[in-house]
């Protein structure tokens, strides 16, 4: 009973995420509520009522910005406003990407305080999500223009702020979110003592791999990341048609392994 409680797969959530959310849009992959995942709802359904400011944090490929999307997108869809800015972003850039994301007509106003104006009496309507991910890469101009839209705004504004886990000094020292951030939330790898659960119910290809060759996979290659996994898994995908099988043997695992992991070879 006890072997068969250790592989039971975590459960899946009731609104999946898209599947353009999945790393590499991973044909057949499935929305698994990870300690990760259940967290992000938790403190982001808590910034939302506070209208106050999240940072999400955690080393690249834990599942952070597919957490925080997911969550956004299926449990407040009306409310979030996904920003992708780019390498080197600026206030201007805020503005632009706010101004398309809230769906206002046309270019932004060539006046600062037009657009300003603008986004303010949409977002004063009703409680918002903004989402910046990267946002460590984010110049203190744009730190102090979020700023100036929460407090400008009745009721607060909701800000997630995605950073990876070098970029938390870089947030931490923006003395604004002190006072103004709801949580700071750190998503882990995933543990080995729940690896076999949560991939068995990422995706149907694991079904019938023993755990111990998943914690191999693990140890050689995914190291308890989402995204090594997604990639992973793509790549079985991949060498299971060609090769006209239907499930995967050690064999075939181990030769996607050593086709896939660069950090290996000189």
């Amino acid at each position: 009973m006890r072997e068969e409680a250790a592989t039971q797969p975590f459960p899946l959530a009731d609104a999946p995420a898209p599947q353009e959310l999945h790393f590499l849009s991973l044909a057949g992959a499935r929305t698994v509520v990870t300690p990760g995942l259940a967290a992000v709802r938790h403190a982001l359904a808590d910034a939302h009522q506070q209208q106050r400011f999240l940072c999400v944090l955690g080393d690249a490929g834990v599942g952070k910005t597919f957490a925080v999307h997911t969550t956004a997108l299926t449990c407040f869809p009306d409310a979030h406003l996904l920003l992708r800015l780019g390498a080197r972003p600026g206030p201007a850039d805020l503005r632009a990407h706010l101004h398309h994301a809230l769906g206002l007509k046309g270019a932004p106003p060539t006046d600062p305080a037009a657009t300003d104006s603008l986004i303010r009496r949409v977002l004063s309507a009703g409680p918002r999500i903004v989402v910046v991910d990267e946002a460590d890469r984010m110049p203190d101009t744009c730190f102090e223009y979020l700023r100036f839209l929460h407090d400008d705004l009745p009721g607060g504004l909701c800000v997630v702020l995605i950073a990876g886990q070098r970029g938390e000094r870089a947030l931490r020292a923006q003395q604004m979110l002190h006072t103004r951030t709801a949580a700071w939330l750190t998503l882990l790898p995933i543990a080995r003592d729940q690896l076999a659960r949560i991939i068995f119910a990422l995706h149907p290809l694991w079904h019938t791999v023993a755990p111990d060759h998943l914690w191999m996979l693990d140890g050689h290659f995914a190291h308890g990341s989402l995204r090594r996994w997604a990639l992973l898994t793509h790549h079985v995908q991949r060498a299971l048609a060609t090769a006209g099988a239907l499930h995967p043997d050690p064999g075939l695992l181990r030769q996607v392994i050593r086709r896939i992991d660069t950090s290996r070879r000189p």
